[in-house]
């Protein structure tokens, strides 16, 4: 199993800049994959960057691309995520999630998909006034 607990979030005017912490623990060679979603209230979950913890590719939405930078420190066991130049779009609740890219795993090829993950974390709160 892996635990998986963020931090970071908070309110912040259009144009301001987070960042947001996920510390995994447990099972940690299970997070080959790392990710970061959002789910604005009424809306679906949407994948906004993830990253392969071994080769380092990594993967953007475009509604994030250039604004975003995930990074992931394998020391630590820690996926962030900077998001800078925030929009009142950007609101939601952040959840990092985790897979260890089983063969099969859907996560290879679709990483911004949420369906594949197999560890969540509980989420964190992000604010974008205007």
């Amino acid at each position: 199993q892996v635990q998986l607990v963020e931090s970071g979030g908070g309110s912040v005017q259009a144009g301001g800049s987070l960042r947001l912490s996920c510390v995994a623990s447990g099972d940690t060679h299970n997070t080959n994959c790392m990710a970061w979603f959002r789910q604005a209230p009424g809306k679906e979950r949407e994948g906004v960057a993830a990253i392969f913890t071994g080769g380092g590719s990594w993967y953007y939405s475009d509604s994030v691309d250039g604004r975003f930078t995930i990074s992931h420190d394998m020391k630590t066991n820690t996926l962030y995520l900077q998001m800078n130049n925030l929009k009142p779009e950007d609101t939601g609740m952040y959840y990092c999630a985790a897979d260890p890219l089983f063969l099969g795993s859907p996560v290879r090829v679709k990483p911004l998909e949420g369906s594949g993950y197999k560890y969540w974390g509980q989420g964190t709160q992000v604010t974008v006034s205007s």
